[in-house]
């Protein structure tokens, strides 16, 4: 089944949306992809972000984490998402994470000719501190419904009051999310790189 469809949006505006049961199909159908074309090179495919979690008002991006043994294989796996149409971006300043831009709608190039619905694409090694924050504060939320509710409507609020500016945006959800880290067994450094990272440079 091919899930492509997305509403056309001011670019420039941060869109907060209600959970879509199209999204696990539509990350599964990326997750083909990747498996296909990277093989032994990862070791693991993890849906993040708020996409994964059922309920949860969320970006309509799906982001995705390619998981490596360790950053030695990276330049492998640059080559093989090039070929793909990704372009690596390095970290963006968010450690331990190496982002990978799409260089059209149609990527990943799979030979299908598909329009592509939105992605982020990360790879992570195994160990790294980012990828422990995606999956313990994607895992946590799976489990507190509760806390689903308040951090989709603290995102719903956060968007009107500041609906172009995705740095502040992401700075002002950052206490929700260190908050429940912590509750997870994040060391307080830890979370102080995590809110470093992520604060506005306004």
């Amino acid at each position: 089944m091919e899930l492509t469809c997305q509403i056309m949006t001011n670019p420039n505006k941060i869109n907060v949306v209600e959970y879509s049961e199209e999204w696990p199909f539509i990350f599964e159908e990326l997750e083909t992809v990747y498996k296909e074309f990277l093989g032994d090179l990862i070791i693991d495919i993890q849906h993040i972000g708020s996409t994964a979690v059922p309920g949860l008002a969320a970006k309509p991006t799906i982001d995705i984490d390619l998981v490596i043994e360790n950053m030695e294989i990276l330049n492998s796996v640059i080559i093989k998402l090039e070929k793909l149409g990704y372009e690596y971006q390095g970290d963006l300043g968010i450690k331990d994470r190496e982002a990978f831009r799409r260089t059209s709608d149609r990527t990943p190039l799979d030979g299908s000719g598909r329009i592509w619905y939105k992605h982020h694409l990360y790879c992570c090694s195994k160990n790294s501190i980012s990828l422990k924050n995606h999956l313990q504060f994607r895992d946590f939320l799976c489990k507190n419904p509760e806390k689903v509710k308040k951090y989709g409507d603290l995102k719903k609020s956060l968007v009107l009051q500041h609906p172009f500016d995705i740095n502040l945006y992401t700075e002002l959800k950052t206490p929700f999310i260190t908050e429940i880290l912590k509750e997870t067994g994040f060391d307080s450094a830890d979370l102080g790189d995590i809110t470093a990272q992520n604060k506005s440079d306004i």
